[in-house]
């Protein structure tokens, strides 16, 4: 009770949950979701109290500006920094990609706004002519995983390439990553999207997937029940039906694992819980949500 209504055609939703850093004291509980109809539709992110079941003062944090008509590639991940604010990807529509390069539209970028919603003061776009100052990255196509290192103070995401070129990238304020001037993948119909995979001024991904393994979903080990996954991060894959372990050497080059390839089933999400274990939703007829222990555990 107390959701907002959704629109859920095709890819839209409810897309994502988080709750506020301090939500043992306050209750907020933030939910990103698809709103609008087949002609306008947008990504949307509203807070609401949850108590006796429900949710109570619910409040629009951000909706995605302009809407399109396309009801896919919302994006719609969060998670919260240190000082509160919360980042939120928002996905380029799939027919309107040039407006990931345009700072005067939300579509395919990363966002940052206060706890209720407010820009803050310290957003790289602020106060620009032109521009939304809510963005804090642009150049993405489609993000479908975000998470904060505690640890090292860094920001991931993942996103899809079209055909080929998913991307793991370090998100910093202010950058670009590229989509669509530079891509590793093709589109659908097998013509370039870009014919460069570097153009000036923007940023390389930490690790691409060509052929594309359709990332959604990423989380990190931080005292996790695996000590020799400490800092690794995971990531669900839809296409791959995997979930893709990235262990970070001390050069800066990167290792991959493939693991629960043996369940042969899209992985839509996965998260580590409090009690250390790992928790993947599975996209299936089902709708199962596994919880997965060491062998020893």
């Amino acid at each position: 009770a107390g959701v907002p209504d959704v629109y859920p055609g095709l890819q839209g939703g409810l897309l994502d949950i988080a709750l506020h850093p301090r939500f043992s004291e306050n209750h907020w509980i933030y939910l990103s979701l698809s709103q609008g109809n087949d002609n306008a539709n947008s990504t949307k992110v509203i807070r609401g109290r949850y108590q006796h079941g429900r949710l109570d003062n619910v409040i629009e944090i951000f909706t995605a500006s302009p809407h399109k008509k396309k009801t896919v590639h919302f994006g719609a991940r969060m998670t919260f920094l240190p000082d509160e604010t919360l980042l939120i990807t928002v996905g380029d529509g799939f027919e309107y990609r040039e407006d990931a390069q345009n700072l005067d539209s939300a579509l395919g970028k990363i966002v940052r706004v206060t706890d209720n919603g407010q820009v803050p003061t310290d957003n790289p776009f602020l106060n620009q002519t032109n521009t939304r100052p809510e963005i804090w990255s642009y150049g993405h196509r489609h993000s479908q995983g975000i998470v904060y290192d505690a640890i090292t103070n860094n920001v991931y995401a993942h996103e899809h390439g079209p055909m080929g070129g998913d991307e793991l990238n370090q998100i910093l304020p202010g950058k670009n990553y590229g989509w669509p001037l530079a891509t590793y993948g093709l589109d659908y119909s097998g013509a370039y999207v870009s014919p460069l995979q570097h153009y000036p001024g923007t940023e390389q991904p930490l690790v691409q997937w060509t052929p594309s393994l359709a990332p959604s979903g990423l989380t990190q080990c931080r005292n996790c029940q695996w000590p020799e996954w400490e800092g690794d991060l995971l990531v669900g894959m839809l296409a791959g039906q995997q979930v893709r372990r990235i262990h970070f050497s001390d050069d800066a080059t990167t290792t991959q694992e493939a693991l629960f390839t043996e369940l042969k089933t899209r992985v839509r999400d996965v998260r580590f819980g409090p009690d250390g274990a790992l928790y993947l939703l599975m996209e299936n007829s089902e709708g199962q949500v596994l919880k997965v222990t060491p062998k020893n555990g």
